[in-house]
């Protein structure tokens, strides 16, 4: 009988662990590759280089959060499609106010959706959500787009928690840069908006939120969600070396830390 009830233990604790790693997983988050912004030629070497160096990483997915490029034409979008097609795992794009635009309108909302994909979206890895938004549609009220997009973030966010689902929220802009309660400002979301996301994420087991937008590391938690806008590949203002980071996610824990770009000094 206690031979049974160790041997039983023994199948319960092989059980958990083999369920906890099942849950683990580990991504990229990049920011900004934005071609053109530290110099076109510079921007698709750095970019190229990152794509090589989270090939070698044992990561399972890469996201870039918004301005894939500086100024979006055909030209510059074939550059990134084209050093993207080089990732070995799974890359999932957010767009950003160089993508669509400042103000977004039909014209380059259909563009973007034409030549990229889609601007809102979710995926699953691992009993975990990943919804994608468009920020833009937040910084600024677009006819007949941002209302449809309120409601597509504000059901799926719900459905997530209800299925269970830990999620991270990806986007473009910040919700905030130092305080939830700042004035409103370019780095940020317009304050109605930013509390209104605030008080659906803490409701929805919203885990992280992860944007871009910024150009320097920008680190902030509310409550329990993780909010990190992280270095570019493009060009820095806090001076930070170019690089990405390595988020690593298990049952209990979420971190990330920062990889840097192995770039000659000249660079």
């Amino acid at each position: 009988m206690i031979l049974k009830y160790r041997i039983t233990g023994i199948v319960l604790l092989l059980s958990s662990l083999t369920l906890k790693a099942q849950s683990e997983f580990s991504f990229v988050q990049m920011c900004d590759t934005q071609l053109g912004m530290g110099g076109y030629a510079h921007d698709v070497k750095t970019f190229r280089q990152a794509v090589k160096q989270i090939n070698a990483l044992d990561a399972d997915f890469v996201v870039i959060c918004g301005d894939l490029v500086n100024d979006a034409s055909d030209s510059s979008y074939a550059d990134f499609k084209s050093i993207r097609e080089g990732f070995t795992l799974p890359s999932y794009l957010v767009s950003g106010n160089h993508d669509v635009g400042n103000v977004p309108n039909d014209t380059s909302l259909q563009y973007y959706r034409k030549t990229i994909g889609k601007d809102y979206y979710r995926f699953r890895h691992k009993k975990h959500a990943f919804v994608v938004t468009n920020t833009q549609l937040w910084k600024v009220r677009v006819e007949n787009e941002s209302e449809k997009h309120d409601q597509w973030v504000k059901k799926t966010i719900k459905k997530q928690k209800k299925e269970q689902y830990p999620t991270f929220v990806l986007g473009h802009y910040p919700l905030y840069t130092e305080d939830p309660e700042e004035a409103d400002h370019y780095y940020n979301l317009p304050d109605t908006t930013r509390k209104q996301l605030l008080e659906l994420f803490v409701d929805n087991n919203v885990a992280a939120y992860l944007s871009g937008h910024t150009h320097k590391l920008t680190v902030n938690q509310y409550r329990q969600i993780q909010m990190v806008s992280g270095e570019t590949t493009s060009k820095n203002f806090d001076e930070r070396p170019m690089g990405f980071r390595l988020w690593q996610v298990s049952a209990d824990t979420i971190k990330h830390h920062f990889v840097p770009l192995e770039l000659p000094k000249e660079d």
